[in-house]
């Protein structure tokens, strides 16, 4: 089967998210579809795969295919909590019996953090390359996600915000992202194991060189800078980052797998009755480096 990428909507400029078809993910693929897959990332930063009914281990075969695969060490459920194994990421409201989490269920409430703009993993020194989240099953309404194109959020910065930016390096960690919902509810092992990591604020992806920003509502604090005025900063930035000409909004549908490339998009999930059933499982792929080992090029005078 030929893989086809197309816009999902072709009127939207600049478009960054492409509708798959030719691909049956049930089964293992060519070398030929990987590479047009890759290739199709690079162009777009989302795709989408629909009608896929898939169960884990074949969600990891295909994740696999793509490349080497991060553990899901950001979850805050205790190993003896999970669902799954470390290979995926469990991004529903249900416990390990399969039963609706409590309103105020400590899980319940770290996943909150979801609702926030962000990029998966930037609070590892290594973060995520490829994310790929499987639609089980949905809410009735509600729980979209959207996605911001921050390559096109960094072409649009004026010159003398693009030289402010360029040489920072931002600290990152859940810490930070779910503090701003309130949520410190943090153990003392916790809190080592989330310990800030340094990021870049704007990076160059590898294969196209193209920059984008990386942000997130991990990043809490600049190097060098007063903490209120890094985050003020930030702020700004995201908001800028975020407006709807920069978002793609999915409205899911059973069987859904979406995946982004972590390097140039945030997302975030909707808010949906909590009450009702959203089972998602994400797989991972590692950067496999450092986004400081992703500088950009030296501005022009």
């Amino acid at each position: 089967m030929t893989v086809d990428i197309r816009p999902i909507d072709p009127t939207d400029r600049p478009f960054f998210a492409g509708l798959v078809s030719g691909v049956d993910l049930r089964r293992p693929l060519s070398a030929e579809q990987v590479a047009a897959i890759h290739a199709g990332m690079d162009a777009y930063g989302v795709l989408l795969f629909r009608d896929q009914p898939i169960d884990d281990e074949q969600q990891l075969v295909f994740s696999r295919s793509l490349g080497p695969l991060e553990q899901a060490t950001g979850d805050i459920a205790a190993p003896e909590e999970r669902r799954m194994s470390m290979d995926l990421n469990d991004i529903s409201n249900l416990d390990r019996n399969n039963k609706v989490l409590a309103r105020d269920d400590r899980r319940r409430l770290f996943g909150l953090g979801n609702q926030l703009w962000h990029s998966d993993s930037s609070f590892k020194p290594v973060p995520a390359k490829y994310s790929l989240l499987s639609a089980r099953t949905i809410p009735s309404a509600g729980g979209n996600t959207e996605f911001a194109d921050m390559r096109a959020a960094y072409d649009a910065l004026d010159d003398e915000t693009k030289r402010e930016v360029h040489d920072l390096v931002c600290l990152h960690s859940q810490i930070f992202s779910r503090g701003v919902l309130g949520f410190t509810d943090f153990t003392d092992a916790e809190r080592e194991k989330w310990a800030p990591v340094r990021q870049r604020l704007v990076r160059r992806h590898p294969t196209t060189g193209r920059l984008s920003l990386y942000l997130a509502s991990h990043a809490g604090a600049i190097e060098g800078w007063p903490v209120p005025e890094a985050r003020a900063f930030l702020r700004d930035l995201t908001e800028h980052a975020t407006q709807r000409r920069f978002v793609y909004a999915h409205a899911w549908r059973p069987h859904d797998l979406v995946m982004w490339d972590n390097r140039v998009t945030m997302h975030r999930a909707r808010r949906y009755d909590h009450t009702q059933v959203r089972d998602m499982r994400r797989t991972t792929l590692t950067n496999e480096v450092s986004s400081l080992e992703q500088a950009p090029l030296p501005l022009s005078a």
